[in-house]
C-alpha cells in the first residue's frame, strides 16, 4: 500500500513537471511571438519607466529618430529630442498629460539632420505594464503635409477672390489718376518737379502691387511653349543689370549647354526669376555676388539655383515664406514671393529655400521636363 501511494506522488510530481515544461515552452513561445509582433512592427514602439528612462524600443523607432537601439536603452526619453531643443517643451507636456490622465496623444514636428520635416503622432499609455509607461509613434508627415496643402490651397483661393475684387475696384480711379498727372506734366514747375516725380513713381507701383493682386485672382489659360531656361535667365539679367550695379552687385551665371527645352509659360517663369534675383539684390545692403546655377537632373528635372551673399533669413523666418502679406521689407507687401509659389506650383514644381544668417540665401527652383509630367 505504501509501495502504491510512492508511484502516486512520484506520477504527480513527474506531471506537475511535464505541466511546467510545457507552460513554460508554451511561454517561451508566446514570448517570442510578442518580441516580433514588438520588433517588426510598423510603428515605433517604446517601453519606458517611471524615471523617464527607455526600457525598450524597436528597430522602426529609433530609425525614426536617426540612430541606434543599442544607443537609446537606458537613455532619457528626451535625448530622442537632443537635436531639438524646441520639441523637449513638448513631450515634456507630453509627459505631463500623461501622468496626469493616464493616457494621450499629440503631434509633434521635427526637422532631420538633413533639413527634412517630419510630423510624430505619439500616443501614450500609462502603466501598460508594472511600472512601465507604453510610446507608439506613427510617421504621419504625408497626411500633415497633405492637410497643410490644403490650408494653403483655402488661404489661396479666398486672397484670390479678395484679390480680384480689390484689383478691379482700384484700378479704375487709378487709370483716371494716371491719365490727368500726365497731362499735367507740362504745366508742372521745376521747383514742383521732384513732388511730380515722386507721385509718378508711387502710382507706378501702386500699378505694380495691382498686377500681384491680378496674378492672384481667377487662374488665366496659361501658354506653355517649349523654350531654353537659359535664354529666359540671360533676358532677366539684362532687366536687372541696371539695378545690379546700382547695389554694387554682380552676377555670376552657370549656364549648362546641354539642357532639355523646359515646356513653360517663359513670361510667368521670367516673373519669379526678377522676384527672387530682385530680393537677392536688395538683401545685400553692401553689394556682392549673386550666383545663378542650372542643373539638368537625370531626364526628368531642371534645377535653378540662385544663391546671395546676403544678410540670410532667420530659422523660424523661412517657413512663413510665401505666405501672404509677410514680408520683411519696409514697404513690402509680401505677395511676391506667393506669387512666385503659385506660379512654380501651376508649372508642378517645387521651391526649396536654405538660408544662414550673416552667409547668404538660396532658392533652389526645381521644374519638371516633358509635357507628359507637367499635366500628370
Amino acid at each position: 500500500m505504501k509501495e502504491q501511494m510512492n508511484q502516486n506522488v512520484v506520477l504527480h510530481l513527474a506531471q506537475d513537471d511535464s505541466d511546467r515544461y510545457i507552460n513554460n515552452i508554451e511561454l517561451q513561445e508566446s514570448e517570442r511571438k510578442y518580441r516580433r509582433i514588438f520588433e517588426y512592427s510598423m510603428d515605433g514602439l517604446m517601453l519606458w519607466n517611471d524615471d523617464y528612462r527607455i526600457v525598450d524600443i524597436n528597430s522602426m523607432a529609433s530609425q525614426m529618430f536617426g540612430t541606434t537601439k543599442d544607443y537609446l536603452m537606458g537613455h532619457f526619453i528626451l535625448d530622442l529630442f537632443k537635436y531639438h531643443q524646441e520639441n523637449q517643451e513638448e513631450i515634456l507636456q507630453h509627459i505631463e498629460h500623461v501622468i496626469q490622465y493616464g493616457d494621450f496623444g499629440s503631434v509633434i514636428k521635427i526637422e532631420t539632420k538633413d533639413g527634412i520635416e517630419k510630423y510624430f503622432d505619439l500616443s501614450t499609455k500609462k502603466g501598460m505594464v508594472d511600472g512601465l509607461n507604453f510610446t507608439v509613434f506613427k510617421d504621419v508627415t504625408e497626411s500633415a503635409k497633405m492637410q497643410e496643402q490644403l490650408r494653403k490651397s483655402d488661404r489661396l483661393t479666398v486672397i484670390g477672390e479678395l484679390a480680384a475684387g480689390i484689383a478691379h475696384e482700384i484700378r479704375n480711379p487709378m487709370t483716371a489718376l494716371k491719365g490727368f498727372i500726365q497731362l499735367l506734366e507740362g504745366s508742372i514747375k521745376s521747383e514742383h518737379a521732384m513732388y511730380y516725380s515722386v507721385i509718378t513713381s508711387e502710382l507706378a507701383r501702386i500699378d505694380s502691387i495691382i498686377n500681384e493682386f491680378l496674378v492672384l485672382s481667377k487662374p488665366k489659360a496659361i501658354k506653355f511653349q517649349e523654350i531654353d531656361v537659359n535664354q529666359i535667365i540671360k533676358e532677366t539679367l539684362d532687366l536687372l543689370s541696371a539695378q545690379a550695379v546700382l547695389y554694387n552687385v554682380q552676377f555670376d551665371a552657370k549656364y549648362e549647354s546641354n539642357l532639355t527645352s523646359l515646356y513653360c509659360e517663359p513670361n510667368q517663369l521670367k516673373k519669379v526669376f526678377i522676384n527672387i534675383i530682385k530680393n537677392a539684390i536688395e538683401g545685400m545692403p553692401n553689394g556682392g555676388r549673386i550666383t545663378i546655377t542650372l542643373n539638368q537632373e537625370e531626364k526628368s528635372q531642371i534645377r535653378i539655383s540662385i544663391q546671395d551673399e546676403g544678410i540670410g533669413i532667420p530659422k523660424e523666418n523661412l517657413k512663413r515664406l510665401g505666405e501672404p502679406f509677410y514680408t520683411s521689407k519696409e514697404r513690402g507687401t509680401g505677395l511676391g514671393l506667393m506669387v512666385c509659389y503659385k506660379i512654380i506650383d501651376e508649372h508642378k514644381g517645387t521651391i526649396q529655400v536654405e538660408s544662414e544668417e550673416g552667409i547668404g540665401t538660396t532658392f533652389h527652383l526645381t521644374l519638371p521636363l516633358g509635357l507628359d509630367r507637367l499635366f500628370a
